[in-house]
């Protein structure tokens, strides 16, 4: 079992930067996949970053290039570094580990940018 906690949103104008964190509740060097997700209201929940435990990195077409996944094992922690934020990136967004048939999610964290 793992836990995991989001932090890091909040209100931001278009162009502005966030970064979000996830925090494990214990160490990730086990966990083979670490992702971010989000929804937006109305919408159905969907995938935006992903990190590999051998550090692939892969992202959703609408945030490549603005959206940075990293890892941190000493800190068991995961991040997505959000730049030039638009308004359409205005969603909860999800921390997700997934260790092999077991995939778990954080609780979200709110994200709203403004025009």
């Amino acid at each position: 079992q793992v836990q995991l906690a989001e932090s890091g949103g909040g209100l931001v104008q278009a162009g502005g930067s966030l970064r979000l964190s996830c925090a494990a509740s214990r160490s990730i060097f086990s966990i083979n996949l670490m992702g971010w997700y989000r929804q937006a209201p109305g919408k159905q929940r969907e995938f935006v970053a992903q990190i590999i435990s051998d550090g692939t990195t892969n992202y959703a077409d609408s945030v490549k290039g603005r959206f940075t996944i990293s890892r941190d094992g000493a800190k068991n922690t995961a991040y997505l570094q959000m730049n030039s934020l638009k308004p359409e990136d205005t969603a909860v967004y999800y921390c997700n580990a997934q260790q092999g048939w077991d995939n778990y999610w954080g609780q979200g964290t709110q994200v709203t940018v403004s025009s």
